[in-house]
């Protein structure tokens, strides 16, 4: 039997999809799949898939000419393509037009929009669903979505993505503290693009309260996007508790150091920032939407979105109840425990691939 030759194609790599798509290329790698990555070069300095024993074709993620030429240049001689979210895979499904490679999509996350723009969306997602011989959700919300919009066939995933490092320091989550200005006082701790469907208008308007607190807890938010000139004229004006620290690549270390996590998107997958929490021990708030509350079940506490009066009053009873923390704490470690390890969803995705091409690489 050939070997299995697989072409994993990242669009815009956020950060669950991106941290997905490097377990998967180690995993497929280590069992002797031949792995490609396309994916914008900056991707792959933050991700290093060459690191995980695949290969890396760069591919920005425009839909010109060229990037979908490129994109079909790497797919030449492929046995499966798996395309990582909704651009990435309409993307794919041009650049693969008149080859017989099948087509398999991972849907991470669902956005959304309005008039026009929401319009072009819902016709993304009908012809990234009915292109793909496999749509993988994950969340049952997703695979119902691509049912809806014409997937042959839907199933739900079982992504993980790697656990949190930890960091050999003798006392790391003081030394980030420290470094934060949070030594003595609460920790709060959110991590995302600053993007506006990342709920972070809330969460300054929740800010708002906690600041006549005392000590006042101190919220940092880590990440980087189009929102953040705005967003820090708001804290600026307002004179709020809150630090924009920008991209960092010692998340888990600065999460493990915090008091409570803070999630108030307006739409989920898997979260990453959800799922670390929970490993860590850290108790965690959240949106109760997308795959949230199938994903942390009854280890966080969950309020609406766009609720500043729910979330506000969520984190006060957190700081002011140690023994709640506790809990939350424990529970959240067991959840975590229960979730798919990163070897099942490996053989998961690679029984999808090997039900595709075993006929033709049989022969």
């Amino acid at each position: 039997m050939t070997q299995l030759r697989t072409v994993q194609v990242l669009g815009g790599g956020s950060a669950g999809s991106s941290a997905h798509v490097r377990s998967l290329a180690a995993g497929l790698a280590a069992r002797g799949v031949r792995v490609t990555v396309c994916a914008p070069a900056e991707v792959d300095r933050a991700y290093d898939f060459r690191g995980a024993g695949a290969y890396h074709v760069p591919v920005p993620r425009r839909s010109d000419p060229a990037a979908v030429a490129a994109l079909r240049a790497a797919c030449a001689g492929a046995d499966v393509v798996h395309a990582h979210g909704v651009h990435a895979a309409v993307r794919t499904a041009i650049a693969l037009g008149g080859m017989r490679v099948p087509l398999v999509v991972t849907w991470h996350t669902r956005a959304h929009a309005e008039g026009p723009r929401g319009r072009l969306l819902r016709l993304m997602e009908r012809r990234a669903a009915r292109a793909a011989a496999v749509v993988l959700g994950t969340s049952s919300e997703l695979v119902d979505r691509a049912r809806e919009r014409g997937a042959r066939d839907a199933r739900l995933a079982s992504v993980a993505v790697p656990a949190p490092h930890r960091a050999a320091d003798d006392d790391p989550e003081n030394k980030s503290r420290a470094e934060l200005g949070a030594v003595d006082r609460p920790l709060l701790m959110a991590v995302g693009s600053l993007v506006p469907d990342k709920g972070y208008d809330t969460l300054l308007d929740a800010a708002r309260t906690w600041r006549h607190l005392d000590p006042t807890p101190l919220v940092v938010i880590a990440g980087e996007g189009r929102e953040r000139a705005r967003l820090q004229r708001r804290i600026e004006d307002a004179e709020l508790p809150v630090q924009l620290i920008g991209r960092r690549d010692d998340v888990s270390e600065l999460l493990a150091a915090a008091d409570v996590a803070l999630l108030p998107s307006r739409w989920e997958g898997r979260s990453v920032l959800a799922q670390e929490a929970l490993r860590l021990g850290v108790p965690l708030v959240a949106t109760a939407v997308g795959a949230v509350p199938e994903l942390v079940g009854d280890a966080a506490e969950l309020v609406p979105y766009g609720d500043a009066a729910a979330l506000a009053d969520a984190v006060i009873r957190l700081l002011g109840d140690p023994e709640r923390c506790r809990e939350l704490a424990a529970t959240g470690l067991a959840r975590a425990a229960s979730w798919p390890t990163e070897d099942e969803t490996i053989a998961q995705v690679l029984s999808v691939y090997d039900e595709l091409t075993q006929p033709q690489r049989s022969h």
